[in-house]
């Protein structure tokens, strides 16, 4: 094989390689975003929207201060605010003089949030019926290959 042909036929296998990785990616965002609507379902159990039960989610996780949980959420602090506002009014969140810092609070879940938040990670934890209808054998090909791509991955915060 030539020089040319060898070149030829890597630029082949990485448009192939490619054009299967965007294949794969289009069926895994049809599957968990269009297919199973868990972030609406959980959105609805909550009675509210989906950000606010993504910052309960994190605060339940561990307390943290709102510019923390501002910077991991990707929102603005004002907004943040309002929307610890609201999860305070509805019992799910508190805000705390922050033990070394008296500068700031702290925001915490309630009881109430925890058990939200604990109903939260239940129904987004649910594996959709096509998931749970593969046979064994690709299901544990399936696993091997999203861990392997989790550890390739940074994690994010708590989608």
């Amino acid at each position: 094989m030539t020089a040319g042909a060898a070149g030829s036929a890597d630029t082949t296998d990485t448009a192939a390689d490619a054009a299967a990785a965007e294949r794969v990616w289009r069926n895994l965002r049809e599957l968990v975003l269009d297919r199973n609507e868990r972030r609406k379902e959980t959105a609805e159990a909550l009675g509210m929207s989906f950000f606010r039960v993504k910052a309960l989610r994190r605060i339940a996780a561990a307390p943290a201060r709102l510019s923390e949980l501002a910077a991991e959420l990707g929102s603005d602090r004002p907004y943040l605010t309002l929307v610890v506002d609201d999860l305070e009014r509805r019992g799910l969140a508190e805000r705390r003089q922050h033990p070394t810092d008296r500068r700031c609070k702290i925001v915490s879940v309630t009881p109430e949030g925890l058990a939200a938040a604990t109903r939260a990670d239940a129904i987004l934890g649910t594996p959709p019926s096509a998931l749970l209808d593969l046979p064994a054998a690709d299901l544990a090909a399936l696993d091997r290959i999203t861990a392997a791509l989790s550890a390739l991955s940074p994690p994010s915060a708590l989608s």
